[in-house]
């Protein structure tokens, strides 16, 4: 199938968007006119003036969704609270009194779909006869507060993130003065400071609340980040049930266990594929927050991982000036410093910037395994007009430290005759071993509305890698168990990727049903050139007489690579629709058509016609289902069904092409909102098949087949958001059955190794909301791990661990400090597991002080 036409056709249509953005038309509408009124009733005129470039960035803001109304009588009168989605404007009203009714209007806003016709509150309190919030129109709403004799008085109470009024059914209203600009405040554009959030766009690329989404879905937002100072991705699971890693602390990969399936490289950038990710690691700097999307997603994202996907939500310029600058220090010399400046470029503030960098040292507690990370980010956004959005962003990492520690399990986690292991042993080199990778990211991102039920976003990012590494690699534990072969590899591995994604999303009816549809296309590009791997001999090392430098390099046992070069492209077409049956039942359906295909170049060899080259090219169709009840405001009862897609290339001894893995999931679960939706809790039931998994072929010795088959099931309950004021929490418990169901060579029943059957994460604070202690807090993290296995022959066992950090900090207007402490008992673990096991970090202390200016 010559699908390149196809390609090129699709992106050139991609390119509309930035057509668009450079004659911009904007008909005008109701809200238009809206504007006009809303200027015209505070009083602008050329003998009163005053600041327009609120009103400006009104017409520029995104429409927020109004998600729930509550209505509460106080011993005042009223308290009314308008929630918005997580990640919208802050919502600015215009207050103004109308005989005995106070009439307040929102633009920018809009119903969300659980309140779209409205919503009427007849005498809620003495001398209030009604409260209704309506639309306007499609992107402004109104509350209107009748009293019974005269004009209830209002007033904004301060709120993260709610529109928050207290109403006194007596007195006059204090209203928007002639003379007084408007501010439209920015702590809402994208950022969030709570445990709890509502909204996740990794779920299904559209505006639509977690609760009305028929997977699990969990978010370490920013706050929680900040408050643990996470300083590597991997460790970003803490409070996320079913998710592991077993990576170490000083390893450059950021690859992830979710539901007892490897994420590999499959991570994703603002809803881009980034495999760079994976294997160059990524600097947190501007890391707004981390979403982790259970089960497959394939019929969104394409090839990736059965058991779930991880996506980083950067940072995006605001419209309020902010500079934060931090500084940390720590035992094993550990030293971090960050910046984040933002705010608007010119006056009318539609020139938006944002500038994160960070630079950290860390020795670890092992003196020969530095890791050293330099990490900058510049980003541009341009509102070009109320309806367009162009962000410019970039990023370049670069970070150097040894492969890692890894030891045998004999005298780690198994008994060897010698004694036990020295928890910081180390069975490198220092002379030779040394990884260096850098990874510079550009791309940008561009949505238009068309009108308020139809857009379209068009990104692109490009990935550019150099790897250069030498590193020893741990061998055979010989018969005498304290003598350790090793192997130097050597290798520069530059390599390339491109990822482009366009789609629409429209909003429509069919009689009385509600759509809201996705449509849109993704070309993927990898290159991979290798100059060239070698294995070296390196002497062996005594475990536990070890000397260092006196070892010599021998000759080139292997060499591989060289001279080779490899591209991957992947074109894939995807259609979803979310339709409202009715007010408190959604329906999903959703699938992806994926053309994939590797070419591979290898100068060393060459077929019967002298063909140095090979490609191969697979299809696959993932698709998607789902339903959601809701039998009341605040539960959420849904079944879901996907599939995953990821090509395996070679061919059996037959000849023949491997299939792609596939994997499908089966998913029931009920999701619910406490506490006036400040806390929500999932439960989760799933069960996972990996199937065409390749086993070796019994009848063709060095050569392999697609008969092996994986399965998981289990169990999983997530709580995220706020107990009390002050008090937050993310936790997370799951029970994992991942086991072998078929194979030639492993027994069936073996347990997928790494995979924990029970583990368990909490990350809780509190914060002293007011008096002359407010803004101090105290936060602690539990982080548990069962017994897993080591190897899928499950010859040995790791054992679990439980592990406890806590933190002290103190939060006052600019000014923050904090004391953050990870394995507070000094608790030996081990994390990695594979014939090998590697040391967890033993007690580590940090000191931040922050300032924001």
């Amino acid at each position: 199938m010559n699908w390149v036409r196809y390609s090129f056709f699709l992106f050139q249509l991609s390119l509309l968007p930035l057509l668009i953005t450079i004659n911009p038309v904007v008909a005008e509408t109701k809200s238009d006119a809206l504007r006009a009124g809303f200027a015209n009733r505070l009083n602008l005129t050329a003998a009163n003036p005053v600041s327009t470039s609120a009103i400006d960035l009104l017409a520029q803001a995104p429409v927020t969704r109004v998600t729930g109304v509550e209505v509460t009588q106080t011993n005042k009168g009223l308290e009314v609270i308008l929630k918005t989605a997580a990640g919208g404007q802050r919502l600015v009203p215009l207050i103004l009194p109308e005989g005995n009714k106070l009439e307040i209007d929102i633009l920018d806003a809009t119903l969300g779909f659980s309140i779209r016709n409205g919503l009427t509150k007849t005498n809620p309190a003495p001398g209030i006869k009604e409260v209704r919030v309506s639309e306007i129109d499609e992107s402004s709403i109104r509350l209107t507060i009748t009293g019974s004799t005269q004009a209830p008085k209002a007033e904004i109470i301060p709120s993260r993130q709610n529109l928050v009024l207290s109403v006194d059914p007596q007195g006059s209203t204090a209203q928007t003065k002639p003379d007084e600009e408007i501010e439209v405040i920015a702590t809402g554009e994208g950022e969030q400071d709570n445990y709890n959030v509502p909204d996740a766009t990794t779920a299904t690329k559209t505006d639509t609340p977690l609760r009305d989404t028929p997977f699990s879905v969990q978010v370490v937002p920013k706050q929680v980040l900040e408050d643990r100072k996470v300083r590597r991705l991997t460790d970003a699971f803490q409070g996320v049930s079913g998710v592991t890693t077993n990576q170490p602390a000083t390893s450059l990969f950021e690859n992830f266990l979710i539901r007892g399936f490897d994420t590999g490289n499959f991570i994703l950038r603002n809803g881009l594929l980034d495999t760079s990710t994976g294997t160059a690691g990524s600097g947190l700097a501007n890391v707004d927050r981390v979403e982790f999307l259970k089960g497959p997603a394939g019929a969104l994202f394409g090839q990736g991982s059965l058991g779930g996907t991880v996506n980083i939500v950067t940072k995006k310029p605001l419209s309020k000036p902010a500079y934060d600058l931090e500084a940390s220090i720590g035992n094993f010399d550990s030293y971090e410093g960050k910046l984040d400046f933002t705010g608007p470029l010119n006056t009318d503030k539609n020139l938006l910037y944002r500038f994160t960098a960070s630079a950290t040292t860390y020795k670890g507690f092992n003196e020969f395994n530095a890791n050293d990370r330099y990490f900058i980010s510049p980003v541009l956004t341009w509102l070009i007009s109320k309806n367009t959005k162009l962000t410019l962003e970039a990023e370049y990492l670069d970070t150097k430290n040894p492969v890692g520690n890894a030891l045998p399990a004999n005298g780690t986690v198994s008994p060897n005759p010698n004694g036990e292991l020295p928890y910081d042993l180390y069975v490198g080199e220092p002379s030779v071993d040394e990884r260096n990778i850098s990874v510079f990211r550009i791309g940008y991102d561009v949505e238009h509305k068309f009108n308020d039920n139809w857009q379209i976003r068009n990104a692109f990012r490009a990935s550019f890698e150099q790897n250069q590494s030498s590193s020893i690699f741990p061998g055979e534990l010989l018969e005498d168990n304290r003598t350790l072969t090793r192997d130097l590899q050597v290798n520069d591995d530059p390599s390339n990727r491109y990822q482009l994604d366009t789609y629409m999303v429209g909003d429509f009816k069919t009689g009385s049903i509600d759509h809201k549809l996705l449509f849109g296309f993704n070309l993927s590009r990898e290159d991979f050139t290798n100059n060239g791997t070698k294995i070296l001999e390196v002497d062996p090392i005594d475990l536990f007489d070890p000397v260092y430098g006196s070892q010599t390099v021998g000759s080139v046992i292997d060499e591989f690579f060289k001279d080779t070069s490899q591209q991957n492209d992947g074109l894939g077409i995807y259609l979803q629709d979310q339709i409202a049956l009715a007010e408190n039942v959604k329906f999903l359906l959703g699938g992806r058509f994926d053309i994939i295909s590797q070419k591979l170049e290898d100068k060393n060899t060459e077929d019967e016609d002298g063909d140095t080259s090979s490609f191969q090219q697979n299809e696959g169709f993932s698709p998607r289902l789902g339903l959601v009840y809701q039998p009341s405001q605040t539960i959420s009862l849904y079944g879901s069904y996907s599939r995953s897609l990821q090509q395996v290339t070679g061919t059996n001894f037959e000849g023949e092409l491997f299939k792609p893995e596939r994997g499908t999931q089966y998913e029931v679960g009920v999701k619910t909102d406490w506490l006036d939706s400040k806390l929500s809790t999932t439960l989760a039931f799933y069960q996972l098949t990996r199937s065409n998994v390749q086993t070796d072929d019994l009848d063709n010795p060095g050569f392999q087949i697609q008969t092996g088959e994986q399965e998981s099931q289990g169990i999983e309950l997530d709580i995220a958001g706020e107990i009390l004021p002050g008090w937050n929490i993310l936790a997370g418990y799951a029970y994992t059955d991942a086991e072998i169901t078929e194979d030639n060579l492993i027994e069936v029943g073996n347990r997928i190794n790494s995979i924990p059957e029970n583990s368990f994460s909490l990350w809780t604070s509190y914060e002293i909301p007011q008096g002359s202690f407010k803004g101090l807090g105290l936060g602690l993290g539990l982080t548990y791990v069962g017994e897993r296995e080591g190897n899928l022959d499950n010859t040995f066992t790791v054992p679990d661990y439980l592990r406890t950090d806590a933190a002290l900090y103190y939060r006052r207007q600019k000014f923050r400090a904090a004391l953050n402490i990870n394995n507070l008992f000094d608790r030996e673990y081990f994390r990695y597991s594979s014939d090998l096991v590697e040391p967890g970090s033993p007690l580590e202390i940090q000191s931040t002080l922050g300032f924001e200016f």
